[in-house]
């Protein structure tokens, strides 16, 4: 039955086993959770900017399919890149056959390989930097103090439409700028812009506190922990591991044990990740270890998907835009799906 939602359709016709059926699976219940009224928080590792997520992350956070997020700083200012540089790329499809040579000819290019692609160092690093460097020394003279993320809100926004190279609607930095959307950027030292910001500090030219720490970013996730997580509360959906992902899973047993206040658990949890399990691996460990840690429970619907996020995150993030245009169609496509799932396990019992 033709029902208008083609990708969903697809993801519940044919992604039966395997890591197929998590991203079914964690699809159904992203939905479930969005029904019910809930909302969800992201954690973004890895290079997915650079990957041009922004094409179906920037409208799904303006459908209000993303609450809040936690990104690395590469994240965040690799949006920000693709925003004002995308016609200076450069792409390498066949990198997996480069000599040191090749990737030494890249260097005196000018461009910085990330995997297949390139960021442009004059249209990208340089060109924001002559923005945003004014941006802190006029903050260290006024003697403000603002988080990472709030310096590159201002400047997506205040961006003129000549500044885009990139499609705007395809920046999710900017669609999250201008719905204020709660951000946290844990470890953003280690980014370009972390770098150059450290530079600017050295040379006595920007104070270090006209940046907020990653302690008032945790101290600011407490508050926004408690709005979030009203209601339905709110899930948490991780690409890859490290800060981006332990960082704000942790807002929960902080409130309950630190400050002794009461905090309801993450009421959903899917991480996509080519980690593998394995011994003492944060990326790799299974949703059940975090049961002890108190940041889900055993109620919590959990998956894990191991597999590429650049393929998966795409393909559920337009399922999830057609439900957001036609929701009950969706419900009928899911719960179809559901039901034939229920007869193969009832099939499944009595042969066994």
């Amino acid at each position: 039955m033709a029902t208008g939602l083609p990708i969903l359709e697809f993801v519940a016709r044919n992604y039966q086993n395997f890591n197929a059926r998590s991203t079914r699976d964690a699809l159904f219940a992203y939905w479930d959770h969005m029904r019910a009224g809930g909302r969800m928080y992201w954690a973004m590792a890895g290079a997915m900017s650079s990957a041009q997520l922004g094409i179906t992350l920037a409208p799904a956070i303006r459908a209000g399919l993303v609450h809040g997020l936690s990104v690395t700083g590469a994240n965040l200012e690799e949006s920000l890149f693709r925003l004002v540089a995308h016609d200076s790329y450069k792409d390498f499809p066949e990198y997996r056959y480069f000599t040191k040579q090749d990737d030494t000819r890249i260097l005196e290019q000018r461009m910085r390989r990330v995997t297949d692609t390139s960021i442009p160092e004059d249209e990208a690093f340089r060109a924001v930097e002559k923005i945003l460097v004014p941006m802190w020394t006029r903050a260290t003279a006024n003697g403000e103090r603002r988080f990472w993320h709030e310096y590159f809100y201002e400047l997506v926004i205040k961006l003129a439409e000549h500044q885009f190279e990139g499609n705007p609607d395809e920046c999710w930095l900017l669609a999250a700028a201008k719905a204020n959307l709660p951000l946290v950027v844990p470890g953003h030292e280690d980014s370009t812009f972390g770098n150059i910001f450290a530079s600017h500090v050295k040379l006595g030219e920007c104070s270090a506190s006209s940046v907020k720490s990653g302690i008032e970013y945790m101290a600011q996730l407490y508050d926004d922990y408690a709005v979030l997580s009203t209601g339905a509360g709110v899930g948490f959906f991780q690409i890859g591991g490290g800060i981006a992902g332990d960082f704000p899973i942790c807002v929960v047993p902080s409130l309950k044990y630190d400050l002794e206040q009461p905090a309801r658990p993450w009421a959903y949890f899917c991480q996509i990740s080519d980690s593998t399990t394995s011994y003492g691996s944060y990326s790799g460990a299974t949703p059940n270890e975090k049961i002890t840690w108190d940041k889900l429970t055993e109620k919590t619907p959990m998956f894990v998907i191991e597999s590429d996020a650049t393929i998966v995150v795409p393909l559920m993030l337009s399922a999830l835009l057609e439900c957001k245009q036609d929701p009950k169609a969706a419900d009928a496509v899911i719960e179809r799906s559901r039901s034939a799932q229920r007869k193969s396990l009832a099939h499944g019992s009595a042969g066994g």
